[in-house]
């Protein structure tokens, strides 16, 4: 079984219909699934029950990388996080001219 990884070039790397940071995304959501597996079998639960959360957790981190994929896109996904992160509006009480006039010490000796 042979997967292609083409990148070409100025593209980003896209695997499966997955495209740059979602790629990344997948990947880290199945190792932590993973680790998360293998502590809860260490710890002595049913190996049933971690089956059953290694395989529903897998198929909603598919479903849900999948699903930021088609909804944002390559790079709309950064773009809404950066959104998020910029203030709505910014509010200066300060009259203008104050603003670019030298401070001058009080205590010059």
């Amino acid at each position: 079984m042979e997967y292609n990884i083409n990148k070409g070039i100025g593209k980003s790397v896209e695997f499966k219909g997955l495209k740059s940071q979602y790629l990344f995304i997948f990947a880290a959501g199945l190792l932590a699934v993973f680790v998360v597996f293998v502590i809860l079998y260490m710890a002595g639960v049913s190996q049933w029950v971690c089956i059953g959360f290694g395989v529903i957790a897998a198929s909603v981190l598919v479903w849900l990388t999948f699903n930021l994929n088609a909804r944002y896109g390559e790079s709309g996904l950064m773009k809404l996080m950066a959104k998020k992160q910029h203030p709505r509006y910014l509010i200066n009480r300060k009259v203008p001219h104050s603003l670019f006039q030298k401070v001058r010490k009080e205590n010059a000796v």
